[in-house]
């Protein structure tokens, strides 16, 4: 890859991957008042936002931090499955964004509900606890796709060391 473009596959690789890190914590601090509110419009309105938040940049931000880390590991020394760190970042990658998916079902029951005061469904379900656990644990594991990223722990993978003894 030209130094060019891999240095704005990078660009986008940090920004999309900072970003959703930046939208995860603002999801986690709405569900945090969902929960803990006593206003009920409030609570609702959470529900929605978090919803609008969730199509429009979670699932966004993760595709694209999946697409361009990719892109990454095929257009550097780094490779994709060369080291064992790249590898690890992608596959919590893929896992956080296939759960997110999953998810955005769960929150759309809940958008939904929250949507329609004074129905028998949102009083059976909110406020939920669901979107604060779901969001902390989206949080850790984005940080530790984070700390991987800088320190880069040593070792590489079987197809790794195959590689370097071949050059």
């Amino acid at each position: 890859m030209p130094p060019g473009l891999r240095k704005a596959v990078l660009v986008a690789h940090v920004a999309s991957s900072v970003g959703w890190l930046g939208a995860v914590a603002a999801f986690l601090a709405l569900a945090v008042v969902g929960y803990a509110v006593a206003d009920e419009q409030t609570m609702r309105a959470t529900y929605i936002t978090m919803e609008i938040i969730g199509w429009t940049a979670l699932v966004p931000l993760s595709a694209l931090t999946l697409l361009t880390g990719v892109l990454q590991g095929l257009g550097t020394r780094w490779g994709v499955i060369r080291h064992y760190w790249v590898l690890m970042k992608l596959l919590i990658t893929v896992v956080a964004t296939a759960i997110l998916l999953l998810y955005m079902q769960t929150l759309s029951v809940l958008a939904d509900a929250a949507a329609q005061p004074g129905s028998a469904e949102a009083a059976a379900i909110l406020p939920s606890f669901s979107p604060i656990l779901h969001s902390a644990a989206a949080l850790v594991i984005l940080l530790v796709a984070l700390v991987l990223s800088i320190y880069k722990p040593r070792g590489a993978t079987g197809f790794g060391i195959s590689n370097q003894s071949e050059s």
